[in-house]
């Protein structure tokens, strides 16, 4: 009993330390994608500003599976926490010093502790949950996903709120100080997870082909999302007479709506098993192509275009959301051993990889096409093709797991 109370105590901190970086990384994404597009930047740039921060995910979250692995899992999580504080910290500059080689630096810094951050503490869901049974760390591993996005909606409309109310550099200072306090106070209390001294790189790369289909529909699962998301919807607004306030409130919404329902998956699943989780996988990921595919011929076709957009991207987010959680309780409960830090890493490169794709077409698809509504309805059906993409490959995860059953 001592020993489940301690460790729930350790997920609820390692929780927080989460939440913390998760509202910076969604007030810093807001502030540089507004601030930089009032100083003129077009669509394309800002898409390749973000180029960066997930090129190094990548990398990183590769990284991250080594270093939790073989350092043990608090070492990543706090020094995630020091480069996110550094990287806002750089932003205290004069607005003439914010060139986008700049920025993009700071960009790759936070990229770099969000994949820290992530991979240490959705693996240290494994080593403390007080129930380790499928059914227990579904709901542990939503909960903390989908409280975690919640604040990422929190960040984004706080972003958007202070760039208005404080300015830039001030926000950016407010970030780089909360964050090096909550730094200091997980190196003091967050437990400790040993790691393995016979952990190799070799050793990370080499996957069971389950985890390989579960990880290639992850990337295509969230080049679907960015692929509208992280470019071409809030210039979309922006283009739409909507002042950064409300683009920032907007996104925070949808985010919000969306960790909500990742957090309450388990409940809307009901008791499921891993032959079960992934049939439910691939449904969800299958039902995505519907809101899509009509809100892209809605706002295409000027029909309602704002309505068209709030009930066709929410629907989408609940789904969306339920399949991410989903993907990320199979992640962690596939396979049960001590390599749940490898698994994580591998398993999140993949995501990085999606996300980098979905960043580039947001931005190139915007960028080329003759109108805003003519650009993101394009984001749209690319997010279709995606979609059918990951529907494919958790087909594939399907079957594999059967052949691994015996059936």
């Amino acid at each position: 009993m001592a020993n489940g109370a301690a460790n729930l105590r350790g997920y609820l901190l390692v929780t927080t330390c989460y939440w913390a970086f998760t509202i910076s990384d969604g007030a810093l994404r807001m502030l540089v994608l507004l601030h930089l597009h009032e100083q003129g930047q077009t669509a394309w740039a800002l898409a390749l500003l973000l180029v960066p921060y997930e090129i190094a995910g990548v990398a990183t979250n590769l990284l991250s599976g080594f270093l939790g692995a073989r350092f043990g899992l608090k070492a990543p999580l706090v020094l995630g926490l020091v480069i996110q504080a550094s990287a806002c910290a750089l932003l205290i500059v004069d607005a003439a010093q914010l060139t986008l080689a700049y920025v993009m630096v700071t960009q790759v810094m936070s990229g770099i502790a969000k994949d820290l951050t992530k991979v240490s503490a959705k693996s240290y869901v494994r080593e403390l949950a007080p129930n380790k049974s499928a059914s227990g760390l579904f709901r542990l591993i939503a909960w903390m996903t989908g409280s975690k996005n919640t604040m990422k909606g929190f960040g984004f409309f706080l972003g958007g709120a202070l760039l208005g109310w404080c300015g830039f550099a001030h926000t950016n200072l407010g970030l780089a100080i909360g964050l090096g306090v909550i730094g200091l106070l997980a190196l003091a209390v967050v437990p400790s997870v040993a790691g393995r001294q016979t952990t190799s790189w070799r050793a990370l790369l080499q996957q069971s082909r389950m985890i390989v289909w579960l990880s290639t529909a992850r990337a295509f699962l969230f080049g679907s999302r960015d692929a509208w998301f992280a470019v071409a919807l809030p210039l979309y607004l922006i283009a739409n007479g909507w002042p950064a306030l409300s683009v920032g409130a907007a996104l925070a919404v949808w985010v919000i709506v969306y960790g909500v329902a990742q957090g309450v998956a388990p409940s809307i699943t009901k008791q499921v098993n891993h032959r079960d989780g992934i049939r439910l996988v691939r449904n969800y990921t299958g039902l995505l192509a519907v809101p899509l595919l009509s809100t892209a011929v809605l706002v295409a076709s000027d029909v309602q275009p704002a309505a068209s957009l709030l009930v066709g991207l929410c629907v989408y987010g609940v789904v969306f959301a339920i399949t991410s959680s989903l993907h990320s309780w199979l992640v962690v409960s596939l396979h049960d051993d001590d390599r749940t830090a490898e698994r994580v890493g591998f398993y999140y490169a993949a995501n990085a990889v999606g996300r980098l794709v979905g960043t580039l077409l947001s931005g190139y698809l915007y960028a080329e096409s003759a109108t805003p509504a003519e650009g993101l309805s394009h984001c749209l059906y690319a997010s279709v093709v995606a979609v059918t993409l990951a529907t494919i490959g958790t087909g594939m995860l399907q079957r594999e797991s059967q052949r691994r059953d015996g059936r």
